[in-house]
């Protein structure tokens, strides 16, 4: 990938490997336009791998009255569970009416059904199924520690869900499948316009490299304004000064989840709970599915608030914990420690301030739109930003769309080139293979790989020590880090224990303990020797154990 780049000619150049800019490489190559894309870090290191991972219309949304927004994601969520059937499951959410203090009342429940028929109307019943009422009995079957005193009845509706760390690489795998050059760990320095193209610089772990664009989209979410800096600076993008220059008005907006072990919740729905005096609400999101009807661990999330930390370094605090496990006291009769906490996630959503709200605290996070915006900046550059997960594809599309002009495409030739994404299989989608291995391991991989599931199977059949846990009590096993290398650009021991496997999202301490022998799995794939191998492995712990650090701090001690 990088041997393409160097000194090469493109058409368009997408800066950014999350989940927005995956999706505008692969909208822009399936369109037969010469595309690249690099990311600083790995793909979806940022925010794109620290999500819900929802992919839903988002019903809070249709209650602010935003019908729109949610008739759009509901759309977009229909089509990727078509074009990416491996990846996204249809997942139930429950919403407990309670007697006191509850999201929703008794006296408010008739009509908080009227929503969800609008909300199945909406799109919400392309999924196959409408919302329904459960008896007090049926709810506490789904959620067994829930406060039973409290309980009154419940609404369950549907949604979906995806590994959205797997969702970017499948668009990575898309893109390059596509003819498009994606490359990570791979650093934008300077991006200067030169008549009617753009000289970009990149640099990696092998040193500076030019390559020529006829335009950009700049998909870096809440670094969209550092790149637009030095844009039209002419600077470095590790000037200060050029970095100090906001443009776009951007307002970061950490979300925070945490993760903690299933028996302590034992929910087999995700559920919804109020937060104790706040206007917000929490998703129960059981996790690692067993195949016995139980799972390894539950997720909790998210938070909805203001950041004023390093863009760089967001981090799930003290404050942060007891924000959700005060929520969880409050609506289970079973108690959650931190110490019960096995990981956490943090990420920083990139909200555009109305033009009427431009003051930090205008208005609450969580009362900020949704939606996308895509800037013009110059003829041939693009800012996307906005959005959400659900909602990539189109903003992709947007996104490709405004450069037309700038790529001089008449009606007739961009005809040619029109947007072919809504119906666009990814990587891994096809028909599901038999691989001869325990049905537990198979609906693993399954989910995780689409039909490239064989290649993992066959490396566990080469090697029967390959076939065992990375991480004990984890789904994931020792081959997938060979196929990582391999096949997915996976560069360093970070890449594999914290986005081609979640391992560290789930149960840092069991990552930790199994990081030497991912790094020595890695070592002769990648050339690396000993000095290199414990590196690795320090700097993976470093990482590990920083979360815990902050994770004992308050939000000002850690952004301060």
């Amino acid at each position: 990938m990088r041997n393409r780049l160097i000194g090469g000619s493109v058409d368009v150049l997408v800066i950014g490997g999350g989940i927005t800019g995956l999706g505008a490489a692969v909208d822009a190559a399936s369109r037969g336009l010469r595309t690249a894309l690099v990311e600083r870090n790995d793909f979806a290191s940022g925010t794109s791998s620290k999500s819900s991972k929802l992919i839903h219309g988002g019903l809070r949304y249709l209650q602010q009255g935003d019908v729109r927004l949610v008739y759009e994601a509901l759309h977009e969520r229909q089509r990727l569970m078509r074009n990416a059937r491996h990846l996204v499951e249809v997942l139930p959410f429950m919403i407990p009416i309670l007697t006191k203090d509850g999201l929703i009342s008794r006296k408010i429940a008739r009509a908080f059904g009227s929503a969800l028929w609008m909300y199945d109307f909406t799109g919400g019943l392309r999924i196959g199924r409408a919302h329904r009422r459960l008896r007090k009995s049926k709810a506490l079957s789904h959620f067994p520690t829930i406060v039973p005193n409290r309980l009154a009845s419940a609404y369950v509706y549907y949604d979906a869900r995806a590994d959205d760390a797997r969702l970017c690489l499948a668009l990575a795998r898309t893109a390059s499948d596509h003819g498009a050059t994606v490359l990570n760990h791979a650093r934008v320095t300077r991006v200067v316009r030169t008549g009617d193209s753009y000289c970009v610089t990149v640099r990696d772990g092998e040193g500076d490299f030019t390559v020529t664009a006829r335009s950009i989209v700049n998909a870096t979410g809440v670094w969209v304004d550092d790149v637009l800096s030095t844009l039209h600076n002419s600077s470095s993008l590790e000037d200060p000064a050029a970095q100090s220059s906001a443009r776009i008005g951007i307002r970061p907006a950490k979300g925070v989840h945490i993760t903690i072990p299933w028996d302590t919740v034992r929910n087999d729905i995700a559920v919804v709970i109020p937060v104790p005096k706040d206007r917000r609400s929490l998703f129960l999101v059981p996790w690692g599915p067993r195949g016995d009807g139980t799972f390894t661990h539950t997720y909790v999330g998210t938070t909805d608030t203001d950041y004023a930390g390093s863009l760089d370094d967001p981090q799930c605090t003290k404050d942060d914990i007891d924000y959700i496990l005060r929520a969880l006291d409050n609506a289970m009769t079973t108690s959650v420690s931190p110490g019960d906490v096995t990981g956490t996630w943090a990420g920083l959503r990139p909200l555009v301030v109305p033009s009427e709200k431009t003051e930090s605290g205008s208005a609450r996070t969580a009362d900020l739109s949704r939606r996308h915006r895509v800037s013009l900046e110059e003829s041939a550059f693009v800012t996307i930003t906005g959005g959400k997960l659900t909602t990539y594809r189109e903003m992709a599309e947007d996104a490709i769309d405004a450069l037309a002009p700038s790529l001089q495409l008449s009606i007739g030739r961009w005809a040619r080139h029109r947007c072919r994404t809504k119906r666009l299989d990814l990587h891994g989608s096809g028909r599901r293979p038999r691989l001869g291995l325990e049905s537990r391991i198979e609906d693993h991989l399954w989910s995780h790989y689409g039909v490239d599931a064989p290649s993992i199977a066959e490396i566990m059949h080469s090697d029967a020590s390959l076939a065992e846990p990375l991480v004990p009590g984890l789904p994931y096993v020792r081959a997938e880090v060979i196929h990582a290398v391999r096949h997915e650009m996976a560069c360093t021991l970070d890449d594999v224990m914290s986005r081609r496997t979640r391992s560290l999202l789930i149960d840092r301490a069991g990552s930790r303990a199994a990081a030497r022998s991912a790094a020595l799995l890695m070592a002769p794939l990648l050339g690396w020797n000993d000095e290199r191998v414990e590196s690795e492995v320090r700097t993976f712990d470093e990482i590990c154990e920083h979360e815990v650090v902050c994770a004992t701090m308050t939000e000002h001690d850690v952004t301060g």
